[in-house]
């Protein structure tokens, strides 16, 4: 379920609700009116550990290749 963020135009507290798209507005839990859904960003990505990275998934020829180019292997017959 989606975080939507809130205020109430009555008090003006600030709050968040799980919501589904298709239910109603939320309510204050001050005042109890209903409470106005503000446009935010949301919530980023954060992208921890391995596989999460375009070169965790290369081949080894890749990977390989990359290695010659910086100087750190020499270039074999095949790859010349």
């Amino acid at each position: 379920m989606p975080t939507y963020e809130y205020q109430c135009p009555q008090c003006g507290k600030r709050f968040e609700a799980f919501r589904l798209m298709t239910d109603p507005d939320a309510c204050c839990p001050v005042c109890g009116m209903k409470a106005k859904r503000l446009i935010s960003a949301g919530a980023g990505f954060l992208f921890k550990g391995t596989g999460f990275y375009i070169t965790d998934y290369r081949s080894q020829e890749y990977k390989r290749k990359v290695e010659i180019d910086r100087g750190k292997e020499k270039p074999t017959k095949e790859s010349a």
